[in-house]
């Protein structure tokens, strides 16, 4: 088949749990820091490396975290991700589509030369 690559552009600020974005409500009782019947930050950073994790352990293939936090108050979320899926981190400070291409591009050719 070849080697996968999922890019995942990331601003740092997990938001959203996956259950809600299958269109599945969220369960405050799953999340002891819910607040308002919202996800707590924890909750929400938790979910994200444990996606990480999941594909990093499978084989063929690759992740490429593009960071698009603001360097100055960077929460360090998206380079976690990164870590956590044994991927590829970049960080770019203007989040323009010719930004976003040409690290991508760069990366992708790194990892076809592997």
């Amino acid at each position: 088949v070849g080697k996968v690559v999922v890019v995942l552009i990331s601003d740092g600020r997990a938001n959203v749990p996956l259950c809600v974005s299958m269109g599945e409500e969220f369960d405050p009782e799953a999340d002891e820091d819910s607040k308002d019947g919202k996800p707590s930050r924890k909750y929400l950073k938790e979910e994200v490396i444990a996606c990480a994790k999941k594909l990093g352990s499978l084989p063929g293939f690759n992740l490429l975290c593009v960071d698009t936090e603001n360097k100055f108050i960077s929460t360090g979320l998206a380079k976690e991700i990164a870590d956590a899926g044994m991927g590829k981190y970049h960080q770019i400070a203007k989040a323009d589509g010719n930004a976003i291409a040409s690290v991508t591009n760069q990366a992708l050719n790194a990892i076809k030369a592997q």
